[in-house]
C-alpha cells in the first residue's frame, strides 16, 4: 500500500498492518530507491488485478462539512468524465488516470477498469472513538460493498490513526470479506483504502506543498486549488493511493522493491507534480489568475486539483500532466 508523503519531508517507518494482506508505507529509503533505478519497470507479480465497473465508496469517519466531502467526490467523478467541457479543458483529472490504463495493456488489450463513485456513508459521531487502530479501518472500510468496489475511508482532522503523521499520510490494502451467491455467503477480498484529513495534525508532512514543509528545502506552500489545505492535500494521497489500489490491489500486482514495502505507479515519483521538479519544488505548475492556486488537472464541474506524477510503463519514467 502506497502512503503519499513528499520523499524531504518526513523518514518513514515501514508499517505491516497485522490484520490483512499487502500494506506499504513510503519511507525515504524507497524514494531514494526509486531515483536511483528510474530506467526500471514495475514488476508484475502474476496477481489480479481490479477489473470492469468498480464503485468507489466514500466512508466519512467524523465530522466533514458539504463543501469538503463534494471536493472529495467531484475528484471521484472526475477520473471518468469526459464531457464536451473537460475535452476543452485540458489536462484533466481522466487524462491523469489514463497512465494506469498501461499496466492492464501489458497483461491483456482486453483488460479494463471503470470507476465511478459509489455510495457515501457517514459516520460524524466517531463511532470507534477517536483514536484508530488499523483494525478499525478495516472495520469501516467493511461497511461498504465487497464486491466491484473500493472503499474509502476518509477521518476527519481530529480524529487520530495509528501511524498518521509518523509513518503514513494513508494506506491502501486489502480485507477478508463475504458476498452473498446464490443464497451463500461465499469469502471474497476486497480492496481498501484509508486517508486522513492532516490539516490540524501534520499539513507540513501531508499536505505539501500547500503548507510549509518540516524538513527540508523551505520554499513558500502553494495556494491549495479548492482553497482547502487538509482536502486539497487528502486529494493528493488519495489519488496516489488509487493509482496504487488499482494497479497492486492485493499486495502481488505491478511494483518495485520488497512486498511489505513495495513502490507502486505514484510512490515511484515522490515529490514530483510537474516538469522541472526537484526536493522541495512541485514543479512548473498552471496558476489560477484569479485565486492564484496552483494546480495540474481540470476536473468535473470546473474543479482544479493537483495531482501527483505517475510512473509511466509504457515510457519507464514519471508522467507528469504538465
Amino acid at each position: 500500500m502506497a502512503s503519499f508523503v513528499p520523499q524531504n519531508l518526513l523518514k518513514l517507518l515501514i508499517v505491516i498492518s497485522l490484520l490483512q494482506i499487502s500494506i506499504a508505507a513510503r519511507t525515504l529509503n524507497e524514494a531514494a530507491q526509486a531515483q536511483q533505478q528510474p530506467d526500471r519497470l514495475l514488476q508484475y507479480h502474476n496477481g489480479a488485478l481490479l477489473s470492469g465497473k468498480i464503485a468507489i465508496n466514500l466512508i466519512w469517519y467524523g465530522k466533514f462539512n458539504p463543501s469538503q466531502k463534494a471536493i472529495i467526490s467531484d475528484f471521484i467523478t472526475s477520473l471518468s468524465s469526459y464531457s464536451s467541457q473537460l475535452k476543452a479543458s485540458q489536462p484533466s483529472v481522466a487524462t491523469w488516470w489514463k497512465t494506469t490504463e498501461k499496466y492492464y495493456h501489458l497483461i491483456s488489450k482486453k483488460s479494463t477498469l471503470s470507476l465511478s463513485l459509489g455510495k457515501q456513508i457517514s459516520d460524524e459521531t466517531c463511532s470507534l472513538g477517536k483514536s484508530l487502530k488499523n483494525g478499525d479501518i478495516v472495520k469501516l472500510a467493511s461497511k461498504g460493498d465487497q464486491k466491484d468496489a473500493i472503499n474509502v475511508v476518509l477521518t476527519a482532522s481530529d480524529v487520530a490513526v495509528e501511524g498518521f503523521c509518523m509513518s503514513r499520510c494513508g494506506t491502501h490494502g486489502s480485507a477478508s470479506g463475504s458476498i452473498k451467491s446464490s443464497g451463500h455467503n461465499k469469502n471474497n477480498k476486497f480492496a481498501y483504502i484509508w486517508v486522513g484529513n492532516s490539516e490540524t495534525q501534520c499539513p507540513g508532512q501531508c499536505a505539501w506543498p500547500f503548507h510549509q514543509p518540516i524538513y527540508g528545502p523551505q520554499s513558500p506552500p502553494l495556494v491549495a486549488p479548492n482553497n482547502d489545505v487538509g482536502l486539497d492535500g487528502m486529494v493528493i494521497n488519495l489519488a496516489s493511493l488509487l493509482a496504487g489500489t488499482a494497479t497492486n490491489p492485493f499486495g502481488n500486482g505491478y511494483f518495485q522493491g520488497p512486498k511489505e514495502a513495495p513502490l507502486e505507479a505514484a510512490s515511484a515519483c515522490p515529490g514530483v507534480y510537474g516538469k522541472g521538479a526537484y526536493p522541495g519544488y512541485a514543479g512548473n505548475l498552471f496558476v489560477d489568475s484569479t485565486t492564484g492556486a496552483s494546480y495540474n488537472a481540470h476536473g468535473a464541474g470546473g474543479r482544479k486539483y493537483l495531482l501527483p506524477a505517475l510512473y509511466d510503463p509504457a515510457t519507464s519514467s514519471c508522467s507528469t500532466l504538465v
